[in-house]
């Protein structure tokens, strides 16, 4: 234990965020309740499956500008209050959490270069950081692959939360624009994956700058 820790506990101690008990971020029985997605899944959008499939009833009939897509838990209740400390609570260690949870369910993808999804700059006001340029950074560390900032962000979108399916493509169609030239592969990073909306918008912005095959790797995917 290093010097002062057990008295800076004292003054601030630490609790789960998920059920409140005392713990480091997350409690291992919280920990266990998180659903990895491990079983068979479509082999493009990730979404869990009966048996393995090439597209499934959420993505077939689309076209997807991302080549995958692949995120290690269900974005279930132990998931979503997890997230929501990290986003709107200030937890940012959460997202050395999140990229160790990814790095043990995720196979590293084959790309050598992760970008990331910008935040609304006034979300990131609020928040103080982008939890996805955090998680990209902490994979990084754990797949010794570089991160690079690619993508910018219009402002004035109004937010995907609460929003029909529909209605969330509209909202990020053009939204994001690259800032340089993508290289031909690239792992994209974001927190949840909802829709695949954003991810697909993102997606679809990096392609236009270069890239041929973008991957995409999240957190928590919700499971319909």
């Amino acid at each position: 234990m290093r010097p002062g820790a057990a008295l800076l506990d004292l003054i601030l101690p630490s609790f789960c965020a998920v059920c409140g008990a005392s713990a480091d971020t997350l409690c291992e029985g919280c920990r266990a309740r998180l659903t990895r997605i491990e079983g068979p899944r479509c082999d493009r959008c990730g979404a869990p499956t009966a048996w393995p499939v090439e597209r499934c009833r959420e993505c077939a009939g689309r076209r997807i500008p991302f080549a995958t897509a692949r995120a290690a838990v269900a974005y279930d209740d132990a998931a979503r209050s997890l997230v929501a400390a990290w986003k709107d609570r200030g937890l940012r260690n959460v997202a050395s959490l999140a990229a160790e949870l990814v790095s043990e369910v995720v196979a590293r993808p084959s790309a050598y270069t992760i970008a990331f999804v910008p935040s609304d700059a006034d979300r990131r006001l609020t928040r103080g950081h982008n939890p996805a340029e955090r998680l990209a950074a902490a994979l990084g560390k754990c797949w010794q692959l570089p991160v690079i900032p690619l993508l910018a962000r219009s402002p004035g979108v109004r937010p995907q939360r609460g929003l029909p399916l529909a209605e969330r493509r509209r909202n990020v169609r053009g939204v994001f624009q690259a800032t340089g030239a993508a290289p031909r592969e690239l792992i994209l990073v974001d927190d949840v994956y909802t829709s695949g909306a954003t991810v697909s918008a993102a997606a679809s912005a990096l392609r236009k700058a270069g890239a041929r095959r973008v991957e995409v790797v999240t957190f928590a995917r919700a499971v319909r």
